[in-house]
């Protein structure tokens, strides 16, 4: 028997990605629809190549534009989603002691 029912068994085309200094990989990945973020990035099984990356905290955005709640989120065709890594310094911060030391170099 043959479904003819559209969007049955059509799957969408995504990516997940993650990089550190020395290496990044990018997994192309065939998801059906209705997958949210955090799904997508188990089923590419890229913590498997990168062991800090804990799944239990994970910070995903896609494009560049951070996710609040990654678990909500329903991939569209084409999303490339980004797994980021923790912060070692907060940017205000930084900027702030950079300027302190330009001012101070005056």
């Amino acid at each position: 028997m043959v479904n003819d029912e559209p969007g049955e068994s059509e799957m969408i085309s995504v990516e997940v990605a993650y990089a550190l200094l020395e290496k990044q990989l990018i997994v192309p990945l065939q998801v059906p629809p209705g997958t949210n973020m955090l799904d997508a990035v188990i089923q590419s099984k890229i913590a498997e190549k990168f062991p800090d990356i804990d799944l239990e905290n994970l910070s995903l955005g896609i494009f560049g534009k951070a996710e609040k709640k990654p678990e909500a989120r329903i991939l569209e065709p084409g999303d490339r989603i980004e797994i980021y890594r923790p912060l070692v310094a907060d940017p205000k911060e930084m900027r702030k002691a950079r300027a302190e030391k330009l001012k101070g170099s005056n």
